[in-house]
């Protein structure tokens, strides 16, 4: 039999020993006064704690434990003389691993360690599956994500990256709050999808005997909140989108948006510099930080520069003098720049796939990429002295994290409904990330959406950054894995 096959028999025989001795191996109330962390702040006092046994040390009429919970380990001592022959001889059937609680006083042994003299305990769970030894230092990582639960008891970087992702969220939204912006919160089952370019899930709603579509971005729903009366909403929840999975994408993934009456992408390129600011401050305590061997300097104001400059920069080639897709692919082929054009059949989707193949992964420091090509971006403002341009941005950063993505909001309706005809016309041509025909939103559009600007930011992007982690799945606790 295997070590650990043995261990699980051993525990499990354990456990049928202890429910004879008519102990409840899983109680439904234990009593806690205190956390690890606060207990061993206090001077020589009784107090009670609640935490689970990682390692075991027996010496006759003695015995060692050190227990954790999420605030810290602690020593406790167990001796025969304060527990007496039935309780002691009772800790033969505890684990490392076990949950358990004790009562007893605080004190200091003479090397200066924090102690805790158990006086009674009570066992709080009985586990039956030791940590395998195999997983000490574990490099498959898909095993560590698809075990999540041994991931977080053995690494600990891993509970501080979610616990950073809970304060960066916690920050985020006591700035909007304290801003004046309303939190409410949007359909993620939705009749039509919208608001980005991504393919959608598709969903089937039993009762209603139609498809469903789990939401690619809260957007057109926020915008008609703006239509009905309010002028500063926000909402930070879940996406979900079709496509690959990547280092920087799993297909369920939490943004914050926001959109605000009487304002435009301008202005939300100061409000972004001032909100990136004040939470790197809040969480990092510095501007300055290392992500991927690179030092990135967070502290505003951030450069600006337009898509096609960047564009022309990087690959030499002006977007704007090839209007059309085939004069375009006849420039990029000329240039000898390696894109799969089996997957691009239209003009948007091969001047996006120059800017994330050749200018995205060549960007460090924050930078606003600002004024995209209208076919990138139909849910946006055009600029009135650029038509072919819209009033937008990015900032990118990174080697190319797409962090923040904001616009001006097309407000004219007979513009968005002849923009999303074109997207449907795109959609027929192969470009399956087009958005789709929205009547209802149109509608709402009709009945007036003041000048607004709108703002998205990518919470797991954040995380990532401030955590200095290359992978998605690093800072989302249980990420999207195929199933075996």
């Amino acid at each position: 039999m295997a070590q650990d096959e043995k261990e699980i028999a051993t525990r499990e025989k354990k456990l049928k020993e202890i429910i004879k001795l008519g102990v409840n191996p899983y109680p439904s109330k234990i009593e806690r006064k205190t956390s690890v962390f606060e207990a061993r702040k206090l001077k020589p006092k009784d107090t009670a704690l609640v935490g689970k046994i990682v390692s075991i040390r027996s010496h006759g009429k003695s015995t060692f434990m050190d227990i954790e919970d999420e605030s810290g380990m602690i020593q406790i001592y167990l001796k025969f003389d304060n527990l007496g022959e039935q309780k002691y001889n009772f800790l033969k059937l505890l684990d490392v691993g076990d949950y358990l609680q004790v009562k007893g006083l605080i004190f200091k042994t003479k090397s200066g360690e924090i102690t805790l003299e158990v006086k009674s305990y009570e066992l709080a769970c009985k586990t039956l599956l030791p940590v395998p030894d195999k997983w000490f230092g574990l490099k498959d990582v898909e095993l560590r994500y698809r075990k999540r639960f041994l991931d977080l008891i053995i690494n600990d970087e891993v509970k501080q990256n979610l616990e950073l992702r809970s304060k960066i969220i916690a920050e985020l939204r006591a700035f909007m709050n304290k801003e004046g912006f309303i939190e409410i919160e949007t359909p993620i089952l939705q009749p039509i999808p919208g608001g980005a370019a991504a393919k959608p899930f598709i969903t089937h709603y039993n009762i209603l005997k139609q498809d469903m579509y789990l939401r690619i971005a809260p957007e057109l729903y926020l915008k008609r909140l703006i239509v009905g009366g309010f002028e500063k909403v926000y909402e930070i929840g879940r996406n979900f989108r079709n496509e690959g999975l990547s280092h920087m994408h799993n297909p369920e993934f939490t943004m914050m948006e926001f959109y605000w009456a009487y304002k435009n992408y301008l202005d939300l390129m100061k409000f972004t510099e001032v909100l990136i600011e004040t939470t790197v401050m809040q969480v990092k305590k510095t501007l300055k930080i290392r992500y991927q061997g690179n030092e990135i300097n967070l502290a505003p104001p951030y450069p600006r520069i337009t898509f096609d400059a960047l564009i022309e920069k990087d690959c030499g080639i002006n977007i704007y003098q090839y209007p059309n897709f085939k004069d375009l692919r006849e420039q990029v082929l000329k240039k000898k720049i390696d894109l799969n054009f089996k997957e691009i059949k239209v003009w948007a989707k091969l001047v996006d796939e120059l800017y994330k193949k050749v200018s995205r992964p060549k960007i460090i420091q924050p930078i606003f990429i600002v004024d995209h090509p209208l076919a990138l971006i139909p849910l946006a403002k055009a600029k009135e002295d650029e038509p072919q341009k819209v009033q937008s941005f990015q900032l990118v950063l990174a080697g190319g994290i797409e962090l923040v993505k904001a616009y001006t909001e097309l407000n004219d309706p007979l513009e968005q409904e002849r923009r999303l005809r074109e997207q449907a016309k795109m959609r027929k041509a192969g470009y399956d990330e087009s958005e789709m025909m929205d009547e209802n939103f149109i509608e709402s559009l009709k009945y007036g959406l003041p000048p607004t600007a709108g703002w998205g930011l990518g919470i797991e992007r954040l995380v990532m950054l401030l955590t200095d982690q290359y992978s998605i799945k690093e800072v989302i606790p249980f990420p999207t894995l195929k199933n075996k």
